[in-house]
């Protein structure tokens, strides 16, 4: 029997990065949104854009996708929390600046939405549904596009090279990978232009209501019963929840907190977020290690010769380029959806072009990683191997996958990768 995909699967999104410093030019906040909240505690502080792309989290998050990869499969390498795609609206930046610090807790999402659909009339409501409707097929369309990536850059591990190759194809991954984030754009467009009509439609009660639910204090969100309509699929109603939390961090955030995005928001095929997410599934208020990334980066990197570890640090000036230009494509990006928070239309067209960019970008950057766990890969000695293996836990109860974000799959069809290492 074939499994249907739930669009968002579970709820589940991690983030270790930081906030943005950055002026909000080109954006007019409407004249009765939410001002952005005063942060509360030190999280905030904690949590930087600069920060996220810096050399040393940039390095132990690479690092920990490469102890993932190399001690990995292809099932973990397809696992990807729903919150990466589409992630233009503020609720990475809300889940790492929580004063609670309930940010990376399975409950987190679960909380806001509800509290967002409690608040919500239901012409309201029924606007998000329409618009699960209109994106579930896009959205698994994406993950399915993801696989060839992921299984070609495993086949560069191993050394299954097509005849005629001598290797992945820098400039094929950067193009298949504008035509991802193309799509990744759409979806964006598609949800603002939604979440803006909801927003500028609230009363003077529902913005009431809104206020007293802080952006930076979980504490501050009831917990209310769910009321799910159960005439909806479970699909769409895990993308209604999605699409409640977003509008909530869209609502009560800023410019600056839409920009932010976390280290490991980029070079998502190398089962980081396998090795990390994947035991969290099924578990109810379940908090995931925030130092875990950090740690086993730093291990991974302990294990290396240097000439191995050369390998991976060299990656982190390569790349310097392409950061920067992702944090002026990001702030570009999230300009122009806001316009449908003013009550304008953002343009389609630009979203998406700018959005293929963001994809050539992190293509490239994606081919750096692939490149260098290659080469370290095939250098490891026997008691390396060992080594790294020991530093991941294997629990027989966790899914294997492959999965289409995080629901598991049974053998997915691929097309030929030949074309990504320059081969037709």
């Amino acid at each position: 029997m074939k499994k249907r995909l739930p669009i968002l699967a579970v709820l589940i999104t991690l983030f270790v990065g930081g906030a943005l410093a950055l002026d909000a030019q080109g954006w007019t906040p409407p004249k009765d949104a939410i001002p952005p909240p005063q942060q509360v505690g030190n999280n905030a502080k904690q949590y930087s854009l600069s920060q996220a792309i810096s050399d040393q989290a940039q390095l132990h998050t690479i690092a920990f996708d490469g102890l993932a990869f190399l001690t990995g499969d292809f099932g973990y390498d397809t696992f990807l929390p729903p919150g990466k795609v589409s992630d233009y609206f503020g609720f990475q930046y809300m889940r790492d600046i929580d004063a609670r610090e309930m940010g990376h807790n399975t409950s987190f999402l679960t909380r806001i939405a509800d509290n967002m659909l409690a608040i919500l009339n239901d012409q309201q409501k029924a606007q998000l549904l329409t618009l699960a409707r209109q994106q579930e097929s896009d959205i698994r369309l994406f993950a399915e596009m993801r696989l060839p990536l992921i299984k070609a850059f495993r086949q560069n591990l191993q050394g299954d090279i097509p005849a005629g190759s001598k290797g992945l194809d820098k400039q094929a991954v950067m193009n298949y990978s504008a035509d991802l984030y193309a799509l990744d754009g759409k979806l964006s467009w598609q949800r603002a232009q939604t979440m803006g009509s909801i927003i500028r439609s609230l009363t003077e009660q529902q913005k009431a209501a809104l206020a007293r639910l802080k952006f930076g204090d979980s504490g501050t969100w009831p917990d209310i019963p769910e009321k799910h309509d159960p005439s909806v699929p479970h699909d769409l109603n895990v993308a209604i929840m999605t699409y409640a939390s977003e509008m909530f961090s869209w609502y009560a955030g800023s410019p600056d907190a839409d920009t932010y995005f976390c280290p490991e928001r980029h070079g998502m095929y190398f089962g980081g977020f396998g090795m990390k997410t994947a035991p969290a599934m099924g578990k109810q208020n379940y908090s995931i290690s925030t130092s875990l990334t950090g740690d086993s980066g730093e291990a991974f990197l302990n294990t290396l010769n240097p000439t191995q570890r050369r390998a991976i640090t060299d990656v982190i000036t390569l790349q310097h380029k392409d950061l920067d230009e992702i944090v002026t494509t990001r702030r570009a990006i999230v300009t122009e959806l806001l316009r449908f928070r003013n009550g304008e239309t953002a343009d389609l067209d630009k979203i998406v072009q700018m959005s293929k960019r963001y994809g050539e970008l992190d293509g490239e950057m994606s081919y750096l990683y692939a490149t260098a766990f290659a080469k370290v890969g095939q250098s490891l000695t026997v008691q390396q191997k060992q080594t790294l293996t020991s530093m991941r836990i294997f629990n027989p109860a966790d899914p294997k996958g492959p999965f289409l974000y995080s629901t598991p799959i049974e053998n997915p069809k691929i097309a030929s990768t030949n074309f990504l290492f320059g081969v037709k």
